[in-house]
């Protein structure tokens, strides 16, 4: 089996209110998308790392040079994370076996490390449902999704975080046949519509997902502990 990543850096993130895509806004010196595909050729485990840009994406010439090896750049971006994601798969169909490992990951989660994608490749090893890095909840939650303030139990309650990492065919079925687009907020959440269980692999609060502008400090703070 080979393992290759999957970036989709299609999204504008609408909150984070710049001027530009978020995952081009710089961190120490270079894009954020940059940060986040380096985690990937810092790794010796990853084959080729894929990522998803829009057709007229005006900014990855700069961030992803053409002769950066390692890295393709596919401009089949949808509108969607899902929908950029089934396109990005569908282009490599020839490029990827059909048992080979993608992981998939996100462009605004810049603090990704080797050592944690080689975790996520050595805890899931063979597993047919594949797996993700994920934390588990230490605060306590709160819901009002009846109306008053309730308190719910914390037990067995994690956050997903990425890379997700499945088997390309698996993949690729889930979300072709995922019956709710709208349901599906994650990779494993496709998968888990077919019946599976994939596995959670504690991942690392530094793999953060930039999402809001005070995001961004945090970010540069984890980033400017591996400088030290």
């Amino acid at each position: 089996m080979s393992y290759f990543a999957l970036i989709p850096a299609a999204g504008v993130g609408a909150r984070m209110a710049a001027g530009c895509p978020k995952q081009y806004l710089p961190l120490l010196g270079k894009p954020m998308l940059r940060h986040t595909v380096d985690a990937f050729l810092g790794s010796s485990r990853i084959a080729h790392t894929y990522v998803v840009v829009s057709a007229d994406d005006a900014y990855v010439a700069e961030a992803l040079p053409a002769d950066l090896a390692g890295v393709t750049v596919l401009r089949c971006g949808g509108a969607t994370r899902m929908e950029s994601i089934r396109n990005g798969l569908r282009q490599l169909a020839t490029a990827i076996g059909q048992d080979d490992l993608v992981l998939v990951h996100d462009a605004a989660r810049p603090g990704l490390t080797p050592a944690l994608i080689g975790k996520l490749i050595d805890a899931v090893g063979d597993h047919e449902a594949g797996g993700l890095l994920a934390l588990p909840v230490v605060d306590t939650v709160k819901s009002t999704r009846t109306g008053p303030v309730t308190t719910m139990a914390r037990d067995g309650l994690w956050l997903a975080q990425t890379p997700q990492m499945f088997p390309y065919r698996l993949l690729l079925r889930a979300l072709e046949e995922a019956p709710d687009p709208e349901a599906i907020t994650d990779d494993a959440s496709a998968v888990e519509m077919l019946g599976l269980s994939p596995l959670l692999v504690e991942g690392h609060p530094r793999n953060l997902k930039v999402t809001r502008p005070d995001d961004l400090r945090i970010a540069e703070l984890f980033l400017k502990m591996d400088e030290q």
